[in-house]
């Protein structure tokens, strides 16, 4: 709807730019609001890595713990069927 009036025309123009300015405004809002959300998963994620990263290495020291464990009884028990035999040899003998 044109005008004549240089004070109405300016006014509509004002307007608009208000408008432009307020979408622009929202748009910023909602991008800066995703951006909070990724930071906090983010954090979230670092988190639970580390948790996982010391749970791993739990994990790790308890299974060379018990490898070393079972290579100890398998040894006591060689041992053991060792002395066995040689109970039984110096009996049948």
């Amino acid at each position: 709807m044109p005008t004549d009036d240089p004070v109405s025309a300016a006014q509509m123009r004002l307007r608009a730019a208000i408008e432009r300015l307020e979408h622009a405004v929202e748009a910023r809002l909602e991008r800066d609001s995703v951006v909070r959300n990724v930071d906090a998963e983010i954090q979230r994620m670092t988190a639970d890595r580390a948790k996982l990263a010391g749970a791993l290495d739990s994990a790790l020291a308890r299974g060379e713990r018990l490898e070393k464990m079972n290579r100890e009884v398998s040894q006591r028990l060689v041992d053991a069927m060792e002395t066995v035999r040689s109970v039984l040899d110096r009996h049948r003998s």
